[in-house]
């Protein structure tokens, strides 16, 4: 036995208009849209009257009353597409292509119960009566017969309890204004015009900056005209002039068909393009049911893409006409130019000739330190090229600090990219090698302290040597290797590990005896040749260990519990020996 389902058209009514859309706003929007899509239809009749198209918005007596001059409905066509929920489109039904519309679905006179108790909807077509509507929030409709009048439709609400200041003169003006300003359609408002009549991007350069600055309240520090001819799109990309967190996508003002679909669309730009805020227009692209964003299809994709390259061309004509123009987009807005060199090679190549990086030779671009260097050599972290930067420069050694964003995946990028770029990140222990070795005499009277200062830091794991290195006003560094690091990181895991996962550590690690770091004692520094001259083992060790943090905190690095406990003994001990404690009291 079949059976069909029961509706409660109270509650899809409720749905519809309480959950559909966003906020209680977008009522305005919709019945702009019915009415606009009304003036179409009759152009498509009677050549030349969508030329006549008017809407006019009345306000007063705490309702509003919406009026248009398009093509009206016959009592059965109200019946048909006033009265029924479901229905794809009432374009079709009207014979119409479904393209030559702003609306898609149908539905969008419910919007006016988010404000309305009752909606009016008195409509005349041309050689057909003249037809009253009356439908309620509770689902009940009548239809009666209307008023004569000329060919259109007028559909008036009556307030809703606590939405009266949704329907009053100030706000369906502003409302009107937000949604139907670009509309070639006259828009009327209490006898006040509210259609500009042109679009933004007709107006020309100093026009559109200063539109731009009015729509989003920031002067613009540059603007892009966008053409999408396949998605029927124009529009403006105006530069942010200042920075903007990359991880908070600011939203792009989109019109379809000239009707503001919603003032923060997401999806419309790439990821690195968030340097950019968006007005657009589309008579293609595809909206979603609530008409407040834009349908995830092949279109979009294609539509996203071809703006990526306009953004792009942006750049590289910014490159070859006004490089100083680029310099300081850049300096603003790096993040994003890095995020699109990452995948695009022309971006990488426009980074590497105008993009100045941190080196230890000031602000160089890749292309400059390339020239004068050969190899794009790099330290992974910043914590690394401030320990490094000094003694690499001292050395003669150029180092590029790749510890900012993408900064390090650029360089190896490059690397990638072009046979004849060479990058190297550079192992700090390789420094050393550079350093100048003691003489024989130095290093045999140096022996019996080397000893000392070894046995106090063998139980931190590491190795103490002597070497004489510029700048002379640098005492200690401490040099950790890549291996040693990576070694560190495992004897961490292996601490948090459970017995079966840390056996499998345990056999690993067997496998290669990692480096141990070294703290290099600089010979040239007056305070090492004083510590070296130290005859009392016991006061020589305290002085190493006190070194040994010095050179930990200079040069970044993470402090263990170990070390935190042998700073403080170290100073514990030297205050003793400075202070005996008889003579504290």
């Amino acid at each position: 036995m079949s059976n069909t389902f029961q509706v409660d058209l109270r509650g899809i009514v409720d749905l519809l208009s309480h959950h559909l859309y966003a906020s209680p706003r977008v009522y305005v929007r919709e019945l702009l849209q019915n009415a606009v899509d009304a003036i179409t239809a009759a152009g498509d009749v009677e050549p030349g009257r969508a030329e006549q198209g008017r809407v006019d918005l009345v306000t007063g007596d705490g309702r509003l009353r919406v009026s248009d001059n398009g093509i009206g409905l016959t009592e059965a066509q109200v019946h048909e597409l006033l009265a029924t929920i479901g229905r794809s489109s009432k374009r079709d039904e009207l014979g119409f292509q479904r393209h030559e519309f702003l609306g898609q679905f149908g539905i969008g006179l419910l919007s006016c119960f988010l404000v309305a108790d009752e909606i009016h909807v008195h409509t005349r077509r041309e050689g057909s009566p003249a037809v009253l509507w009356i439908g309620s929030s509770d689902g009940r409709y009548e239809v009666r017969p209307g008023e004569e009048r000329e060919p259109g439709t007028t559909v008036t609400l009556l307030p809703r309890r606590g939405s009266e200041s949704l329907l009053s003169g100030t706000t369906v003006r502003e409302l009107a204004e937000l949604y139907g300003s670009l509309l070639p359609v006259p828009v009327v408002v209490d006898g006040e015009p509210v259609t500009a009549g042109r679009l933004p991007w007709d107006m020309g350069r100093n026009g559109l900056l200063a539109y731009g600055e009015r729509t989003f309240g920031f002067q613009p520090f540059d603007v892009i005209e966008l053409n999408v001819p396949e998605a029927g799109l124009t529009g403006a990309a105006f530069v942010l002039p200042t920075p903007v967190n990359p991880a908070v996508r600011g939203g792009h003002r989109v019109y379809l068909k000239r009707i503001l679909l919603a003032e923060s669309v997401e999806g419309l730009l790439p990821d690195w393009a968030f340097f950019a805020r968006c007005v657009v227009d589309s008579t293609e692209l595809r909206p979603t049911a609530s008409r407040e964003a834009l349908y995830d299809d092949g279109l979009l994709n294609d539509a996203r893409d071809a703006i990526a390259d306009q953004l792009r061309g942006w750049l590289v004509r910014l490159a070859a006409t006004d490089p100083h123009r680029l310099g300081q987009f850049l300096s603003i807005h790096h993040l994003g130019v890095k995020a699109l060199a990452l995948h695009d090679d022309e971006m990488l190549r426009l980074v590497e000739q105008w993009y100045p990086m941190e080196t230890n030779m000031g602000q160089v671009t890749l292309a400059d330190f390339r020239s004068r260097y050969g190899v794009l050599r790099y330290a992974a972290t910043t914590d690394e090229f401030r320990q490094l930067a000094a003694v690499a420069a001292a050395q003669e050694v150029g180092l590029i600090n790749g510890g900012y964003v993408y900064d390090a995946e650029i360089i190896e990028r490059l690397s990638a990219a072009d046979q004849e770029v060479r990058a190297e990140r550079l192992d700090p222990t390789e420094l050393s090698t550079r350093f100048t070795g003691l003489d024989a005499d130095t290093e045999f009277q140096l022996h019996p302290f080397l000893t000392v200062a070894q046995r106090r830091l063998d139980r931190l794991g590491c190795e103490v040597v002597i070497r004489a290195f510029d700048p002379a006003n640098l005492p200690a560094l401490y040099l950790v290797s890549r291996a040693a690091a990576f070694h560190e990181q495992f004897t961490t895991s292996r601490e948090k590990a459970d017995d079966l996962w840390g056996g499998v550590l345990d056999a690993l690690a067997a496998t290669a005896p990692p480096d141990r770091p070294q703290l290099v004692l600089n010979h040239r520094n007056p305070l090492v040749r004083r510590v070296v001259a130290i005859a009392d083992p016991e006061l020589a060790g305290l002085a190493v260990e006190s070194l040994y943090g010095q050179a930990l905190m200079l040069g970044h690095h993470p402090i263990r519990p170990a070390d935190a406990a042998l700073l403080t003994t170290s100073f514990m001990g030297l205050l003793d020996r400075a202070v005996p404690e008889g003579e504290n009291r």
